[in-house]
């Protein structure tokens, strides 16, 4: 019964000497932040496909594009959480071009190619920005993935070099004597994976995600710039 107690988790990692103590404290940090990113970017990128796919219905379904347009711009001046990035981008290319269309009236000759210009400009802009949001925290998903493996064999190595240390005083060596050293040394690698696997696994997830949005963004850029140039023409 004492060696059970003097093996548990929780006696393990209070006995553990300062500086392991140290990494398993930050291992667990870095596992508790790396969680809530984890669930946020979930959350944020089913909205983003949800919002993505709904605008995409209204928008190959034949209706006015001036009408969408102004049904986006009051959807943001009423919430601007409801329009989704690729609304978003629709509108920056949309008002662009009107933009350009206004600056043009009352003139005879009309410059196609600078209408189309600003527009794709003004969605690439937009592009850029949704993408920056969509990728937020992935990089730091990446690093607890790649880092916190090491940050909990460095525990542990300063774990088992303290327990054989330990061992210059004690005349005869044995396993119970080294046992609990060991073990509370290798219980830093074993936080360090349980932050790192979930990491990795949720960096490979939503990387795949965003890069599918991506490319679904970009593929609307160029079939709505082939609308904006018939209309400009």
């Amino acid at each position: 019964m004492t060696v059970t107690q003097d093996l548990s988790f929780l006696s393990l990692i209070t006995n553990a000497s300062l500086l392991v103590q140290l990494v398993m404290a930050l291992l667990v940090a870095v596992s508790v932040i790396s969680w809530t990113y984890i669930f946020r970017k979930m959350f944020a990128i089913r909205n983003a496909r949800a919002q993505t796919e709904e605008f995409e219905r209204l928008f190959w379904s034949g209706g006015n594009l001036d009408l969408l347009y102004e049904d986006a711009t009051s959807t943001r001046r009423k919430r601007a959480e409801q329009n989704g990035a690729l609304e978003r981008i629709f509108e920056s290319g949309m008002s662009e071009f009107n933009k350009v269309r206004a600056s043009y009236s009352g003139k005879a000759a009309i410059d196609g190619g600078a209408m189309l210009d600003g527009a794709r400009r003004a969605m690439r802009a937009a592009y850029q920005r949704e993408m920056d949001a969509l990728e937020s925290h992935l990089a730091f998903l990446a690093s607890v993935g790649s880092v916190s493996p090491y940050v909990g064999l460095f525990g542990t190595v300063w774990g088992i070099m303290n327990a054989f240390r330990g061992l210059a005083n004690v005349q005869q060596a044995t396993l119970a004597t080294v046992a609990p050293g060991i073990a509370e040394a290798l219980i830093a690698t074993a936080i360090g994976l349980f932050a790192a696997i979930p990491a990795v696994v949720a960096y490979n997830r939503y990387s795949h995600d965003v890069d599918r949005l991506a490319i679904r963004f970009e593929t609307f850029i160029e079939e709505f710039s082939n609308i904006l140039q018939r209309q400009a023409r």
